[in-house]
């Protein structure tokens, strides 16, 4: 048995509900996230398994789609963007006889994004992004994840809660340097060999899954604008100053954006600007989908701005196996006064300063008291730190070790 086969997913009883509920379940992600090894965990012995990656198979559905797609049992199809024509036929099969859990897809670019395909399974099929390992994933804990409690709970029950939690003390920068992609955070044992294994990610990357998706003309000028947009983690996206620094037209630049979007390795978190009477920032902030890839992608130092990237797809991981149906947002005035992340759920929104600093300060949470006196029905806020600090700092801030939420 795989050993990574043996961790469990946040989004396994999620990818179960939507079988027990839509004809077609589609889990997406990135190449490597773990999609096929969650889809094989969720076979039964009724459930045929084809895998797209084999030439074989693939030329078979091809050939003969129709009849492989009218089986009676339920079918699971494996790198379901190698072969976009299927949809059309899943639509027929589904459209005939529509039975809950008929088809379970996987596919490595995000199927919502491309036209074709999300109109052939509109109202048919729900949608599962499966995000690199978070690091309760895997340390195999119980529960996986603490924003339920964070977000659920009283804000007055949050020192309480998280005092009365076990301690996974760790260092973020080893966590960063790893990223969450099973092989090189759960089964390499060192950092050359993560190397090795992140070359070899980007090889396939730009040479097999981009040539899925879309042509690129150049792809040294695409690795460039990669390795530029890794540099700027954490930092508002400035598509005119990337132009002006590589001299590749920002049109060329959005459609190279696009691209890293629809294949899961870049994030565009936006801002948070709702009208309040002060100027709002509307630019949004980039993140990468693996800290560890990109990391070897930038060549560049650890720094803080890779703090705020691990939490922010710790919170995605959990949210988009979660049912809470939560947004997140950056915040940042004309002014210069800025709050790394900003939660909004069922009318509420919860602000999050990230630092990366042992003794978290009064100057630290100035601006979640701007964001909470402009936004009166903000709850509380947090300060996730590197410290060791759990307290109130303010009777609005409570300061939060980060290994204490994810």
């Amino acid at each position: 048995m795989n050993r990574y086969s043996l961790i469990s997913r946040l989004a396994q009883q999620v990818v179960q509900n939507h079988l027990k509920t839509m004809p077609v379940a589609v889990i997406t992600g990135a190449r490597q996230t773990g999609k096929s090894t969650l889809a094989k965990d969720l076979i039964s012995p009724s459930r045929q398994f084809y895998s797209l990656d084999d030439f074989e198979i693939l030329s078979n559905f091809l050939q003969y789609p129709r009849q492989l797609l009218s089986s009676d049992l339920p079918i699971t199809i494996d790198e379901i963007q190698l072969a976009p024509s299927l949809l059309k036929e899943i639509k027929l099969a589904v459209d005939h006889h529509r039975i809950e859990g008929q088809f379970l897809l996987t596919g490595s670019a995000n199927l919502l994004l491309m036209k074709d395909i999300s109109e052939s399974l509109a109202g048919r099929a729900s949608y599962i992004t499966l995000w690199p390992t978070t690091r309760r994933e895997r340390l195999q804990v119980n529960p996986p994840s603490l924003w339920q409690e964070l977000l659920s709970l009283a804000d007055r029950d949050w020192l309480a809660f998280f005092k009365s939690q076990k301690l996974y003390r760790d260092d973020w920068r080893k966590l960063v340097l790893r990223g969450g992609f099973p092989t090189p955070a759960w089964q390499l044992k060192t950092n050359p060999q993560c190397s090795i294994w992140f070359d070899s990610y980007i090889k396939t990357y730009l040479e097999r899954d981009l040539r899925n998706i879309s042509s690129i003309s150049s792809l040294p000028d695409f690795r460039r604008i990669m390795q530029i947009l890794c540099l700027r983690i954490g930092q508002l996206l400035n598509q005119a100053e990337i132009s002006r620094i590589t001299g590749i037209p920002q049109p060329t630049i959005w459609r190279y954006i696009n691209l890293l979007e629809i294949s899961y390795m870049l994030i565009r978190l936006p801002a948070y600007t709702s009208n309040k009477g002060k100027s709002l920032l509307k630019t949004p902030k980039i993140y990468w989908a693996d800290t560890g890839l990109g990391l070897h992608i930038s060549k560049g130092q650890i720094n803080g701005f890779h703090l705020e990237n691990l939490i922010l797809t710790d919170f995605m991981s959990w949210n988009d196996a979660s049912t809470l149906n939560a947004e997140i947002f950056h915040w940042r005035t004309t002014s210069g006064q800025e709050v790394d992340f900003v939660i909004e759920y069922n009318g509420n929104l919860l602000p999050m300063e990230i630092k990366a600093s042992n003794l978290p300060t009064a100057k630290d949470i100035k601006n979640i008291h701007v964001f909470q006196e402009m936004y009166p029905q903000s709850r509380c806020g947090i300060l996730l730190h590197s410290g060791q600090t759990l307290e109130w700092l303010s009777p609005k801030v409570l300061a939060l070790p980060w290994w204490y939420l994810i």
